[in-house]
């Protein structure tokens, strides 16, 4: 088991670091800013391919593919998403993006600890947190393209910390169980990536949520 965590946890670092680099020299690059930002297509683009690289991964996971065609498209979403995240560098100051980072692997890591040590049962509590983020997709929405009030963008960046602290705990504590049932398996390459792509999910939301809290922007 510490052989096959080691894996998903070092998935989803590189992960980060290919999503943190990118973002990094995507935001210095007038040609990748305006092919984005430029027109709603380049969004709308990346989106849909983030969508069909997480529908596939999950896939390759739920019937223990072959890893090497996981690890491509986990690679690929990582890029795709740090472009996506380029804008944090344009809109807050590197300090306040260092600061959030260091909560946010903090919050996770005690997080994650909780959901692989814990006794609980913990099958019921996915649904909930599920329809939870719906929820908040919903109120988000109606904040952005309506309400646009700050306060409110306030509560509802508190409560995805929440959601997705307890996402944490949960997925953990799923990997666990899933490394369990298929020990046995010859190969769990695919479910460890389909797994740290869950927690690098998990964790990119903490960190973006606690960023909208604590962040400073610039001038």
């Amino acid at each position: 088991m510490a052989k096959f965590f080691a894996s998903v946890y070092g998935y989803m670092t590189l992960g980060l670091a290919i999503s943190g680099i990118t973002a990094f020299y995507a935001s210095q690059s007038p040609f990748i800013l305006n092919l984005v930002y430029g027109s709603p297509f380049g969004m709308i683009g990346l989106f849909i391919a983030e969508i069909f690289l997480v529908s596939k991964l999950a896939t390759n996971g739920m019937k223990m593919r072959s890893a090497s065609s996981s690890l491509f498209g986990f690679i690929a979403f990582a890029l795709l998403n740090g472009i996506t995240l380029a804008s944090i560098f344009l809109i807050y100051e590197l300090g306040s993006i260092g600061s959030a980072f260091l909560m946010a692997s903090a919050t996770f890591a005690g997080m994650s600890l909780v959901g692989f040590f814990t006794k609980r049962d913990m099958s019921t509590l996915g649904g909930q947190l599920r329809g939870a983020l719906i929820g908040l997709i919903v109120a988000m929405l109606v904040n952005s393209f309506i309400l646009r009030s700050g306060p409110a963008d306030f509560v509802l960046s508190i409560i995805t910390v929440l959601i997705f602290v307890g996402f944490t705990a949960y997925d953990t504590h799923k990997l666990k169980q899933l490394y369990i049932q298929f020990s046995g398996e010859n190969s769990l390459g695919a479910v460890a990536i389909s797994g740290a792509l869950s927690l690098y999910l998990d964790f990119i939301n903490i960190f973006l949520a606690l960023l909208r809290i604590f962040g400073n922007r610039r001038d």
